[in-house]
């Protein structure tokens, strides 16, 4: 196995609310990863916006960049989603960051092929929403109904639903899964979880962090209808439907609770995985941080957050302290960290990205990589370092489903000054391990 990353794209990030970013394609052994490119990066203006895959043979460490829409827009929030249909084809949507009314969709030519894509195609939200924008893309298939749902931020910036009944060909309203009178920024951030069959699984917070102490809410999507955890119908049909208050569902994470020692607020959603009986999510939160939980609103000296790891066994959640995820990652966005990816093959292995070690606490100049295995379902935990010594930051790392035959993280690394201005690469390391200092 290589003990030193493998970089597949010289310029490009993503933010974390689009899924699948990254996937494996089992027929031909590559790894497709989506981005977004930026001016400060190689290519300058000329490249910055575009919207890429980057595809890695795994078998020879080959990789190419191919390029879905030039200049669309330099933000993390437009990386694409992608997802494999049943023909082979490629699915590719990706929306702009609130800045225009459309969801964008491409599908490539030719079976297992990214180096050729159809046209591109738009669901104009202009009417739905207001004119208000629409953000972020989420693919998931669900075979048992010959259905593709895209999950995007539309309608009163509600958790919103793009529906396609022939493989993403073409699409239709389908409603909202949440609504609520807005508290400042937006309404919901959600991961999703698809198990490809018959039940798309979710999490989701209040509001936005800097908004609303907010909890961390859990249910899903199964027969048309949204469930909570102990699958009690609170919503039926999904589909067509103007949505429902997210605390309907239940509760994984309470803002407020005392773990670890620790008081923790102002929750926010990073992965959530599942292997067919269970599920495994990372929060983000707030340690102790009295002024933010008393005035209900985004303190601007943020300097511990926590993740959590939380464990559904198909009747209770479990929620464990994971590692502590230290200052605010951007001075204006005081509850962004460098986030974390559980194994969706392993639920009981984790990575994520900190500047404090958990092997010793200490803090350390930049971002690095670790890996959790946990053996008692995440009361305790044994690390490995992944990254060590870097002269940059290395974040948000992404575990690819779609080949549990193939393990492999990848991540971005480099500097970045908000989620529009960044100068950082696309790496990947197949098998995981730990590599060598400085990478």
């Amino acid at each position: 196995m290589p003990r030193t990353p493998i970089t597949i794209n010289d310029n490009g990030a993503w933010c974390w609310f689009q899924d699948e970013r990254a996937l494996v394609d089992p027929v031909t052994h590559t790894l497709l990863v989506g981005s977004v490119a930026a001016p400060e990066g190689p290519g300058g203006e000329d490249r910055g916006g575009n919207i890429e895959v980057a595809v890695l043979d795994l078998a020879t460490g080959q990789s190419k960049v191919h390029v879905l829409h030039q200049r669309l827009e330099p933000d993390d929030h437009d990386a694409p989603a992608l997802l494999i249909r049943p023909d082979g084809r490629y699915l590719a949507m990706y929306a702009r960051h609130k800045t225009d009314n459309y969801s964008r969709w491409r599908i490539s030519i030719r079976p297992h092929d990214a180096s050729e894509w159809g046209p591109e195609r738009c669901f104009d939200w202009t009417e739905l929403a207001g004119g208000r924008g629409a953000t972020y893309s989420n693919l998931h298939r669900l075979e048992a109904e010959s259905r593709v749902y895209n999950f995007v931020r539309a309608i009163n910036d509600d958790p919103t639903l793009m529906v396609s009944e022939d493989d993403g060909d073409t699409w239709q309203f389908g409603g909202k899964l949440f609504t609520r009178p807005k508290i400042g920024y937006v309404n919901g951030y959600t991961r999703y979880f698809g198990n490809g069959t018959d039940r798309i699984d979710l999490i989701t917070t209040d509001h936005h962090p800097r908004d609303y102490n907010n909890s961390i809410y859990h249910g899903y999507l199964q027969d048309g209808a949204l469930h909570d955890a102990q699958g009690r119908v609170a919503s039926k049909p999904v589909p067509g439907s103007a949505g429902i208050n997210q605390d309907a569902l239940t509760t994984v994470f309470e803002a407020g609770a005392t773990i670890g020692g620790d008081v923790l607020t102002h929750g926010w959603t990073v992965d959530l995985r599942g292997d067919g009986t269970q599920l495994a999510a990372i929060i983000s939160c707030r340690a102790n941080d009295v002024n933010g939980v008393l005035k209900r609103e985004q303190a601007l000296d943020v300097d511990d957050h926590r993740l959590l790891y939380a464990r559904f066994d198909g009747t209770r959640w479990e929620l464990h302290p994971l590692a502590a995820a230290g200052p605010a990652l951007l001075p204006h966005e005081q509850d962004y960290t460098g986030l974390g990816a559980v194994d969706p093959h392993d639920l009981d292995r984790v990575y994520i990205s900190t500047p404090i070690s958990p092997l010793t606490g200490d803090t350390t100049p930049h971002y690095e990589l670790y890996c959790g295995r946990t053996r008692d379902a995440g009361a305790s935990w044994e690390w490995t370092a992944i990254t060590a010594g870097s002269a940059v930051d290395n974040l948000r790392p992404i575990v690819p489903p779609g080949d549990a035959s193939v393990h492999a993280v990848c991540w971005f690394r480099g500097s970045m000054r908000s989620s529009q201005a960044y100068r950082t690469e696309v790496v990947v390391l197949e098998g995981g391990e730990a590599t060598t200092p400085g990478s």
